[in-house]
């Protein structure tokens, strides 16, 4: 109202406003009222401050209550030139928990306040006090060349009744850190260590290691600018800077451009508890107040600054790298052109026979003494004379023509090679006969041809039960279909792969991009669990030799592409040609499986590289996702050898693969100690297994319906029961025998010891099981008459020493995160390859070259069979 009616008054009239008097003179009185209270408070709650000069290495006893106060004053000579630590230690000798003492340190540029007894907090929000401490004082720098400094500490508390306190303040000699020169030292939750390191010149780049002889208590080490604060307590260390938690051994790479000073704290704090190390948790308190006492807590701990590597280093990983994957180029070239040079001097022989009778020559074109074609008993599959039908005596002697050369049955003989001369007189025949419906055949539209078009008909469908339910079968048994069809089916392979690829990396990409970046902004180093002895930046990266080593992987699918592609090209040219072994001998060639391999071979380099960006668990599905589809691929490529017509779709194998990255999934992330879930997942393989033996053995023949209970009780009843008779695929009974054996041990040993790493586990899985079918493939090959030629026992040789190799660097075990991230420090090691790679490292690079050999068998192990009729190949 005074202030409204001072308004009006001055817009009334211009005389000065005399109603402003009161209200200052009101606001002047209740000042000097105010003043003249707090003077008498302040007279009332006077404290005793009592200044002491002080000196460094003496103990002060002193004692303080809420009516004195202590100052201690000190001063110390600071160089530029030289660096000195300066450490305040506390004793209190009497517990006064609801009032404790005070302690603060005024500097220069900054303020230390700390609290004795100090309570710290664990987990849970358990305390633990501790009476004795230790701090290290943060070092302003010095602006001229010597110059005195001055600090004070004061000591207060609220507590009526006096507190003993013992005061120590002293010199840190050591407290710059040498240049690949150890420190020893001990360090507590309350007296935690840091010093001072300076980059040399000429260095840029160094490791910083800390070591002790004891897993626990658990501790933390951390990078920190050169600035004050210092934060140097187990609840603020992780505030700035890099850091990590150690139990034995821990190391941080620091980089000189991270530091604008040219220098950096290594701080050393040990934590309350040991939880966050894999130790065990103390008890819960019954009172939430209560304090625990967290007993002897000190831990002797040593450091060592020592020089990375330069840039020379790097330049000779990535020129090692480059350069022994580029070997493998320039070995395929070589051999590639030796192959062409053998297939020329072959060419030569067969078109111009020098030596050769005119009744050889006659021979050669097919001719009787009549001038007539004879008769062979190996036309199955093919076409007849008149190039339209299909002979069915063909059929008929190669079907009863079977029991007599199946090399591996007991009590026959083993298959013979038919001679030179015989196999060219086929080739003349096949040359004789008509062309014109085998060109009009391919100028037809792919898009018109399916496979289904073969399966229509009842009389098809039931000659498919005739053949492939016969005892013994042949390639030819099996490739009826039009190849045409079934390159377009397989060649949906390697569609799908790329397109899940391309969906699939992606948002792997950007994951681990993520990951990096929080690694780098957050300074926490227990996020990824690299090889810290060995692991080098590079830009943002933080272990660039990890994801370098993964460049085989890449490198080496690109060149088993490019090997396939060459054999695609060359097949064609030889089916334009009418080329009859290309036609009708030899395995059917189908490259599609071939093309998905090598992308899932580039695409597990990868993807394994994004894995190393940030290896931890919660990604490591990304190692192993295309590691599945490798094994899964390489199974349906040793099948579709023998059995190209009944192989498995591209949508049902890679809906399959689909299932097992599911569960890895769900093992990775409920699979831990998780009974039920180890329960549903053995009955599922264990279920799967059995489907799958049905399957192959049956060759696809048989039908998963309601009747299929009633049909099994009764082949018991009949084949066991009203007589003992034994299985009518003998060879097929004893690998699927032997299937259920390793997979039902597999399932048995996950349900009993449920293994941490579960994707390892279902890695095992499939490796076991390829591995078993490959034995069985290479064993019944060798009983069946054929022979492995030179090139492909070379490649099965180097691949097993190779693989032998990189197995032994694998179980190394650099790193696990199946344990806590100071644990898994303890694995770390070393570089052992031109100081920059590690045991894993080599592990990339020796499982990309045996996975790329392992190709190369798969290729060419068959390469016998290329002049072999169809149907004097077994089924197997």
């Amino acid at each position: 109202m005074v202030l409204r009616s001072c308004w009006k008054s001055r817009h009334k009239d211009s005389r000065p406003a005399h109603c402003w008097v009161r209200p200052v003179f009101a606001a002047l009185l209740w000042l000097c009222v105010t003043q003249f209270g707090c003077s008498s408070g302040a007279v009332g709650e006077a404290k005793t401050v009592v200044q002491k000069d002080a000196e460094f290495d003496v103990t002060y006893n002193d004692t303080v209550t809420s009516e004195n106060q202590t100052i201690y004053a000190f001063n110390h000579t600071v160089s530029r030139n030289k660096t000195e630590g300066v450490r305040v230690s506390v004793d209190v000798l009497s517990q006064a928990s609801e009032s404790p003492i005070l302690f603060v340190v005024r500097q220069k540029q900054a303020v230390l306040s700390f609290q004795v007894p100090l309570i710290l907090r664990g987990l849970y929000q358990r305390k633990y006090p501790y009476a004795h401490l230790g701090r290290t004082l943060c070092q302003p720098p010095a602006r001229s060349a010597s110059e005195i400094q001055y600090f004070f500490v004061d000591v207060s508390t609220l507590s009526s009744v006096g507190t003993n306190y013992q005061l120590r303040v002293s010199r840190v000699e050591s407290f710059t850190l040498q240049t690949n020169k150890k420190f020893s030292f001990t360090a507590s939750p309350s007296q935690p260590q840091y010093f001072k390191y300076v980059f040399p010149d000429g260095v840029d780049t160094v490791i910083v290691k800390v070591n002790s002889d004891v897993n626990f208590p658990c501790s933390v080490m951390s990078i920190q600018d050169i600035q004050c604060p210092v934060y140097d307590l187990d609840n603020n260390v992780a505030f700035i800077g890099m850091y990590q938690t150690i139990t034995k051994k821990g190391a941080i790479t620091v980089q000189r451009k991270d530091f604008p000073s040219n220098s950096f704290y290594v701080v050393v704090v040990v934590k309350t508890e040991d939880e966050a190390c894999g130790g065990p948790l103390r008890f819960y308190p019954l009172r939430p107040d209560e304090l625990i006492d967290a007993g002897n807590r000190s831990k002797p701990l040593d450091v060592l600054v020592s020089p990375a590597i330069n840039s020379e280093v790097y330049v000779m990983g990535m020129l090692f790298c480059l350069g022994i994957f580029l070997s493998f180029y320039l070995l395929t070239l070589l051999v590639a052109c030796l192959q062409n040079k053998r297939m020329k001097k072959k060419r030569e022989v067969f078109l111009n026979p020098a030596d050769m009778s005119p009744a050889e020559t006659a021979s050669l074109l097919g001719k009787n003494g009549d001038g007539k074609t004879p008769a062979t008993p190996y036309e199955y599959g093919s076409f007849a004379d008149n190039g339209s039908t299909l002979s069915s005596e063909a059929i008929t002697d190669s079907a009863t023509s079977t029991d007599n050369n199946y090399g591996y049955m007991a009590g026959h003989e083993p298959f013979k090679r038919r001679p030179i001369l015989n196999h060219l007189h086929h080739i003349a025949v096949r040359i004789e006969r008509s062309l014109d419906s085998i060109g009009r055949s391919r100028q037809e539209s792919l898009s018109s041809v399916e496979e289904d078009d073969y399966d229509t008909l009842d009389d098809i469908d039931s000659d498919k039960n005739i053949v492939r339910t016969k005892k013994f079968l042949c390639v030819s048994d099996l490739a009826r279909k039009d190849k045409r069809v079934l390159s377009k089916k397989y060649q949906i392979y390697f569609w799908n792969i790329a397109t899940i690829a391309v969906f699939y990396a992606l948002p792997v990409i950007q994951l681990v991009i993520t990951y990096q970046t929080v690694v780098n902004v957050t300074g926490n180093q227990d996020i990824c669990f690299y090889n810290f002895l060995c692991a080098h930046p590079l830009g943002a990266l933080s272990a660039f030799n990890n994801i370098l080593s993964n460049l085989g992987y890449v490198m080496l699918g690109l060149l088993f592409l490019l090997i396939i592609l060459k054999r695609d090209i060359v097949h064609n040219r030889a089916l334009v040609r009418n080329d009859i072994n290309a036609l009708e001998c030899g395995i059917p060639k189908h490259f599609g499986l071939f093309y998905a391999m090598g992308t899932a071979l580039m695409m597990e380099g990868l993807l394994s590289a994004c894995y190393h960006v940030c290896p931890n668990y919660t990604n490591f599905q990304f190692d192993t996702s295309f590691m599945y589809m490798i094994a899964g691929l390489c199974m349906l490529k040793l099948y579709q050898k023998r059995h190209p017509d009944i192989n498995a779709s591209a949508y049902t194998a890679y809906a399959c693969l689909a299932a097992v990255i599911f569960f890895s999934v769900l093992g990775v992330v409920f699979g831990r100690g998780n009974t039920a879930f180890w329960i549903v997942f053995s009955v599922i393989h264990i279920l799967a297994t059995l489907l799958l033996s049905t399957q192959l053995y049956y060759m696809g023949r048989w039908r998963l319906d309601s009747g299929v209970l009633r049909r099994m009780v009764f082949i018991i009843y009949t084949d066991s029961i009203r007589q003992c008779s034994g299985p009518m695929y003998v060879d097929r009974m004893v690998l699927l025998i032997m299937g259920n054996i390793v997979n039902w041990s597999l399932a048995t040993y996950g349900l009993i010891e449920r293994p941490n790493d579960f994707a390892s586990y279902l890695l095992a899985i499939a490796i076991c099981n390829l591995l078993l079918y490959f034995a069985f493939y290479i064993i019944m090959k060798l009983r069946s008459g054929e022979r492995i030629q030179c090139l492909a026992l070379v490649c099965i040789l180097f691949t097993a020493v190779v693989w032998g190799f990189a197995l032994y660097f694998f179980f190394q075990g650099l790193s696990t995160w199946q344990k806590t991230p100071a644990e898994s420090r303890e694995h770390n090691r070393d570089c052992i390859l031109l100081s920059f790679f590690d045991d894993h490292d080599i592990w990339h690079f020796l499982s990309s070259i045996a996975m790329f050999g392992s190709f190369l068998v798969l290729l060419t192990m068959d390469d016998d069979l290329d002049t072999v009729q169809r149907d004097k190949i077994y089924v197997f």
